[in-house]
């Protein structure tokens, strides 16, 4: 059973930089790209940023020039910052993953097999 595992979030305020972490469990890594999605009330849900397991990076155009991620195949990990939070980043974040064969699409919440819990972000002085 696929289990994603996720923390960081909570309030934080403009300017602030937030780190989310997830790990995956139950399915064999390599064969997924591994992501954070985001969701508002009322809207979409739209991907943040995917990493293949080759290391490919997709990411959103809302957080270009905001974004660090690290992917650890040995631990099946996936960590993303970003910085200079926005009052706009306010927004349930979710940790996901996609098969690797359609990693060109992993931004792509249709391809998403497994969801994590996901965790608030706040973002208001």
């Amino acid at each position: 059973q696929v289990h994603l595992e996720e923390s960081g979030g909570g309030l934080m305020q403009p300017g602030d930089s937030l780190r989310l972490f997830c790990e995956a469990s139950g399915l064999i890594l390599d064969n997924f790209a591994i992501g954070w999605f985001r969701q508002v009330p009322g809207k979409e849900r739209e991907g943040v940023a995917c990493v293949g397991s080759r290391g490919k990076l997709f990411k959103a155009e809302f957080v270009k020039g905001r974004l660090t991620t690290s992917r650890d195949n040995a631990k099946d990990t996936l960590t993303i910052e970003i910085n200079n939070l926005k009052p706009t980043d306010t927004a349930v974040y979710y940790c996901a993953v996609s098969p690797q064969i359609s990693v060109d699409r992993c931004l792509n919440p249709t391809y998403v097999q497994a969801w994590g819990q996901g965790t608030q972000v706040t973002v208001s002085s």
